[in-house]
């Protein structure tokens, strides 16, 4: 019998806390539970969807494992490596496997900067012996895979809708050629009718490079369309999880069964 396969990335009893305010007293109030002990595991090559309304550490459990918020306590594994605690210098190297995709498009990229300027960035820090030509050729190639034209390298991200800004930002996620994509409600910003386009060019690009998600959202029907696995989170904690079938189908859980119940229906 064949052993399980090791998942590309595994979240033991993570936790993200806050300071508490110190109130008029000079007291300090309780520590801010952001994520609270939560422990998931990511199959590699699968997609993982987090939901939860406002506030319920999801978006915040993304963060922790690219660091971009603090960890308290708990354990990343990548691919069996504990990268939990490591510096953000030590930490570089893995910033080549774990990319993000974050939910405004507009402000997530820089305003100053060019489309070509966008995409080199990232290719100069972790490919430093790419020449200038080599790096624009890349640039054109990462454009051409999200849908766009190469002739938009020389313009600037004002010049593009939401949808286009979306897929600039998921073409630099790709520049270093990642294998975990951390989805921050990549599609709550755009408009209806752009939502599926998105998701479908995330799902091809994950059939054609062998992608794997943490896709996090607030919307059930995204979610239940994308993923392997559902993660259900209230209140910085996981509450149920299973697969869309169970989650959608026969969810456990009185604040699942709130969620199910906003769901529009036309």
């Amino acid at each position: 019998m064949n052993a399980p396969a090791q998942p590309l990335l595994e979240v033991r009893d993570l936790s993200v806390h806050y300071p508490g305010r110190t109130t008029w007293l000079f007291r300090k109030g309780p520590p801010k539970k952001a994520v609270d002990g939560i422990s998931f595991s990511v199959p590699r090559g699968k997609t993982v969807g987090v939901v939860g309304e406002s506030g319920s550490g999801k978006s915040t459990t993304g963060k922790a494992i690219i660091k971009l918020a603090p960890l308290t306590s708990g354990q990343l594994l990548y691919d069996g490596q504990d990268i939990g605690a490591l510096s953000n210098a030590t930490f570089k190297p893995w910033r080549k496997k774990i990319q993000m995709i974050f939910q405004d498009p507009y402000n997530s990229l820089n305003p100053r900067a060019d489309i070509l300027g966008i995409l080199s960035e990232p290719l100069e820090i972790h490919f430093p012996g790419l020449s200038k030509a080599d790096r624009e050729a890349r640039c054109a190639e990462l454009l051409t895979s999200v849908q766009l034209s190469p002739d938009f390298l020389r313009r600037y991200p004002h010049e593009f809708s939401g949808g286009q800004r979306q897929r600039i930002g998921i073409a630099r996620a790709l520049a270093v050629q990642p294998e975990l994509i951390i989805c921050d409600e990549p599609v709550s910003a755009l408009d209806v009718s752009v939502q599926a386009e998105v998701v479908n060019l995330l799902q091809d690009l994950q059939a054609k490079l062998g992608l794997t998600y943490l896709f996090i959202g607030h919307d059930l029907a995204v979610i239940e369309h994308v993923s392997d696995h559902i993660l259900v989170m209230s209140q910085g904690r996981v509450v149920e999880q299973g697969t869309p079938t169970e989650i959608l189908g026969a969810p456990r859980e009185a604040y699942t069964r709130r969620l199910l119940a906003a769901v529009p229906k036309f």
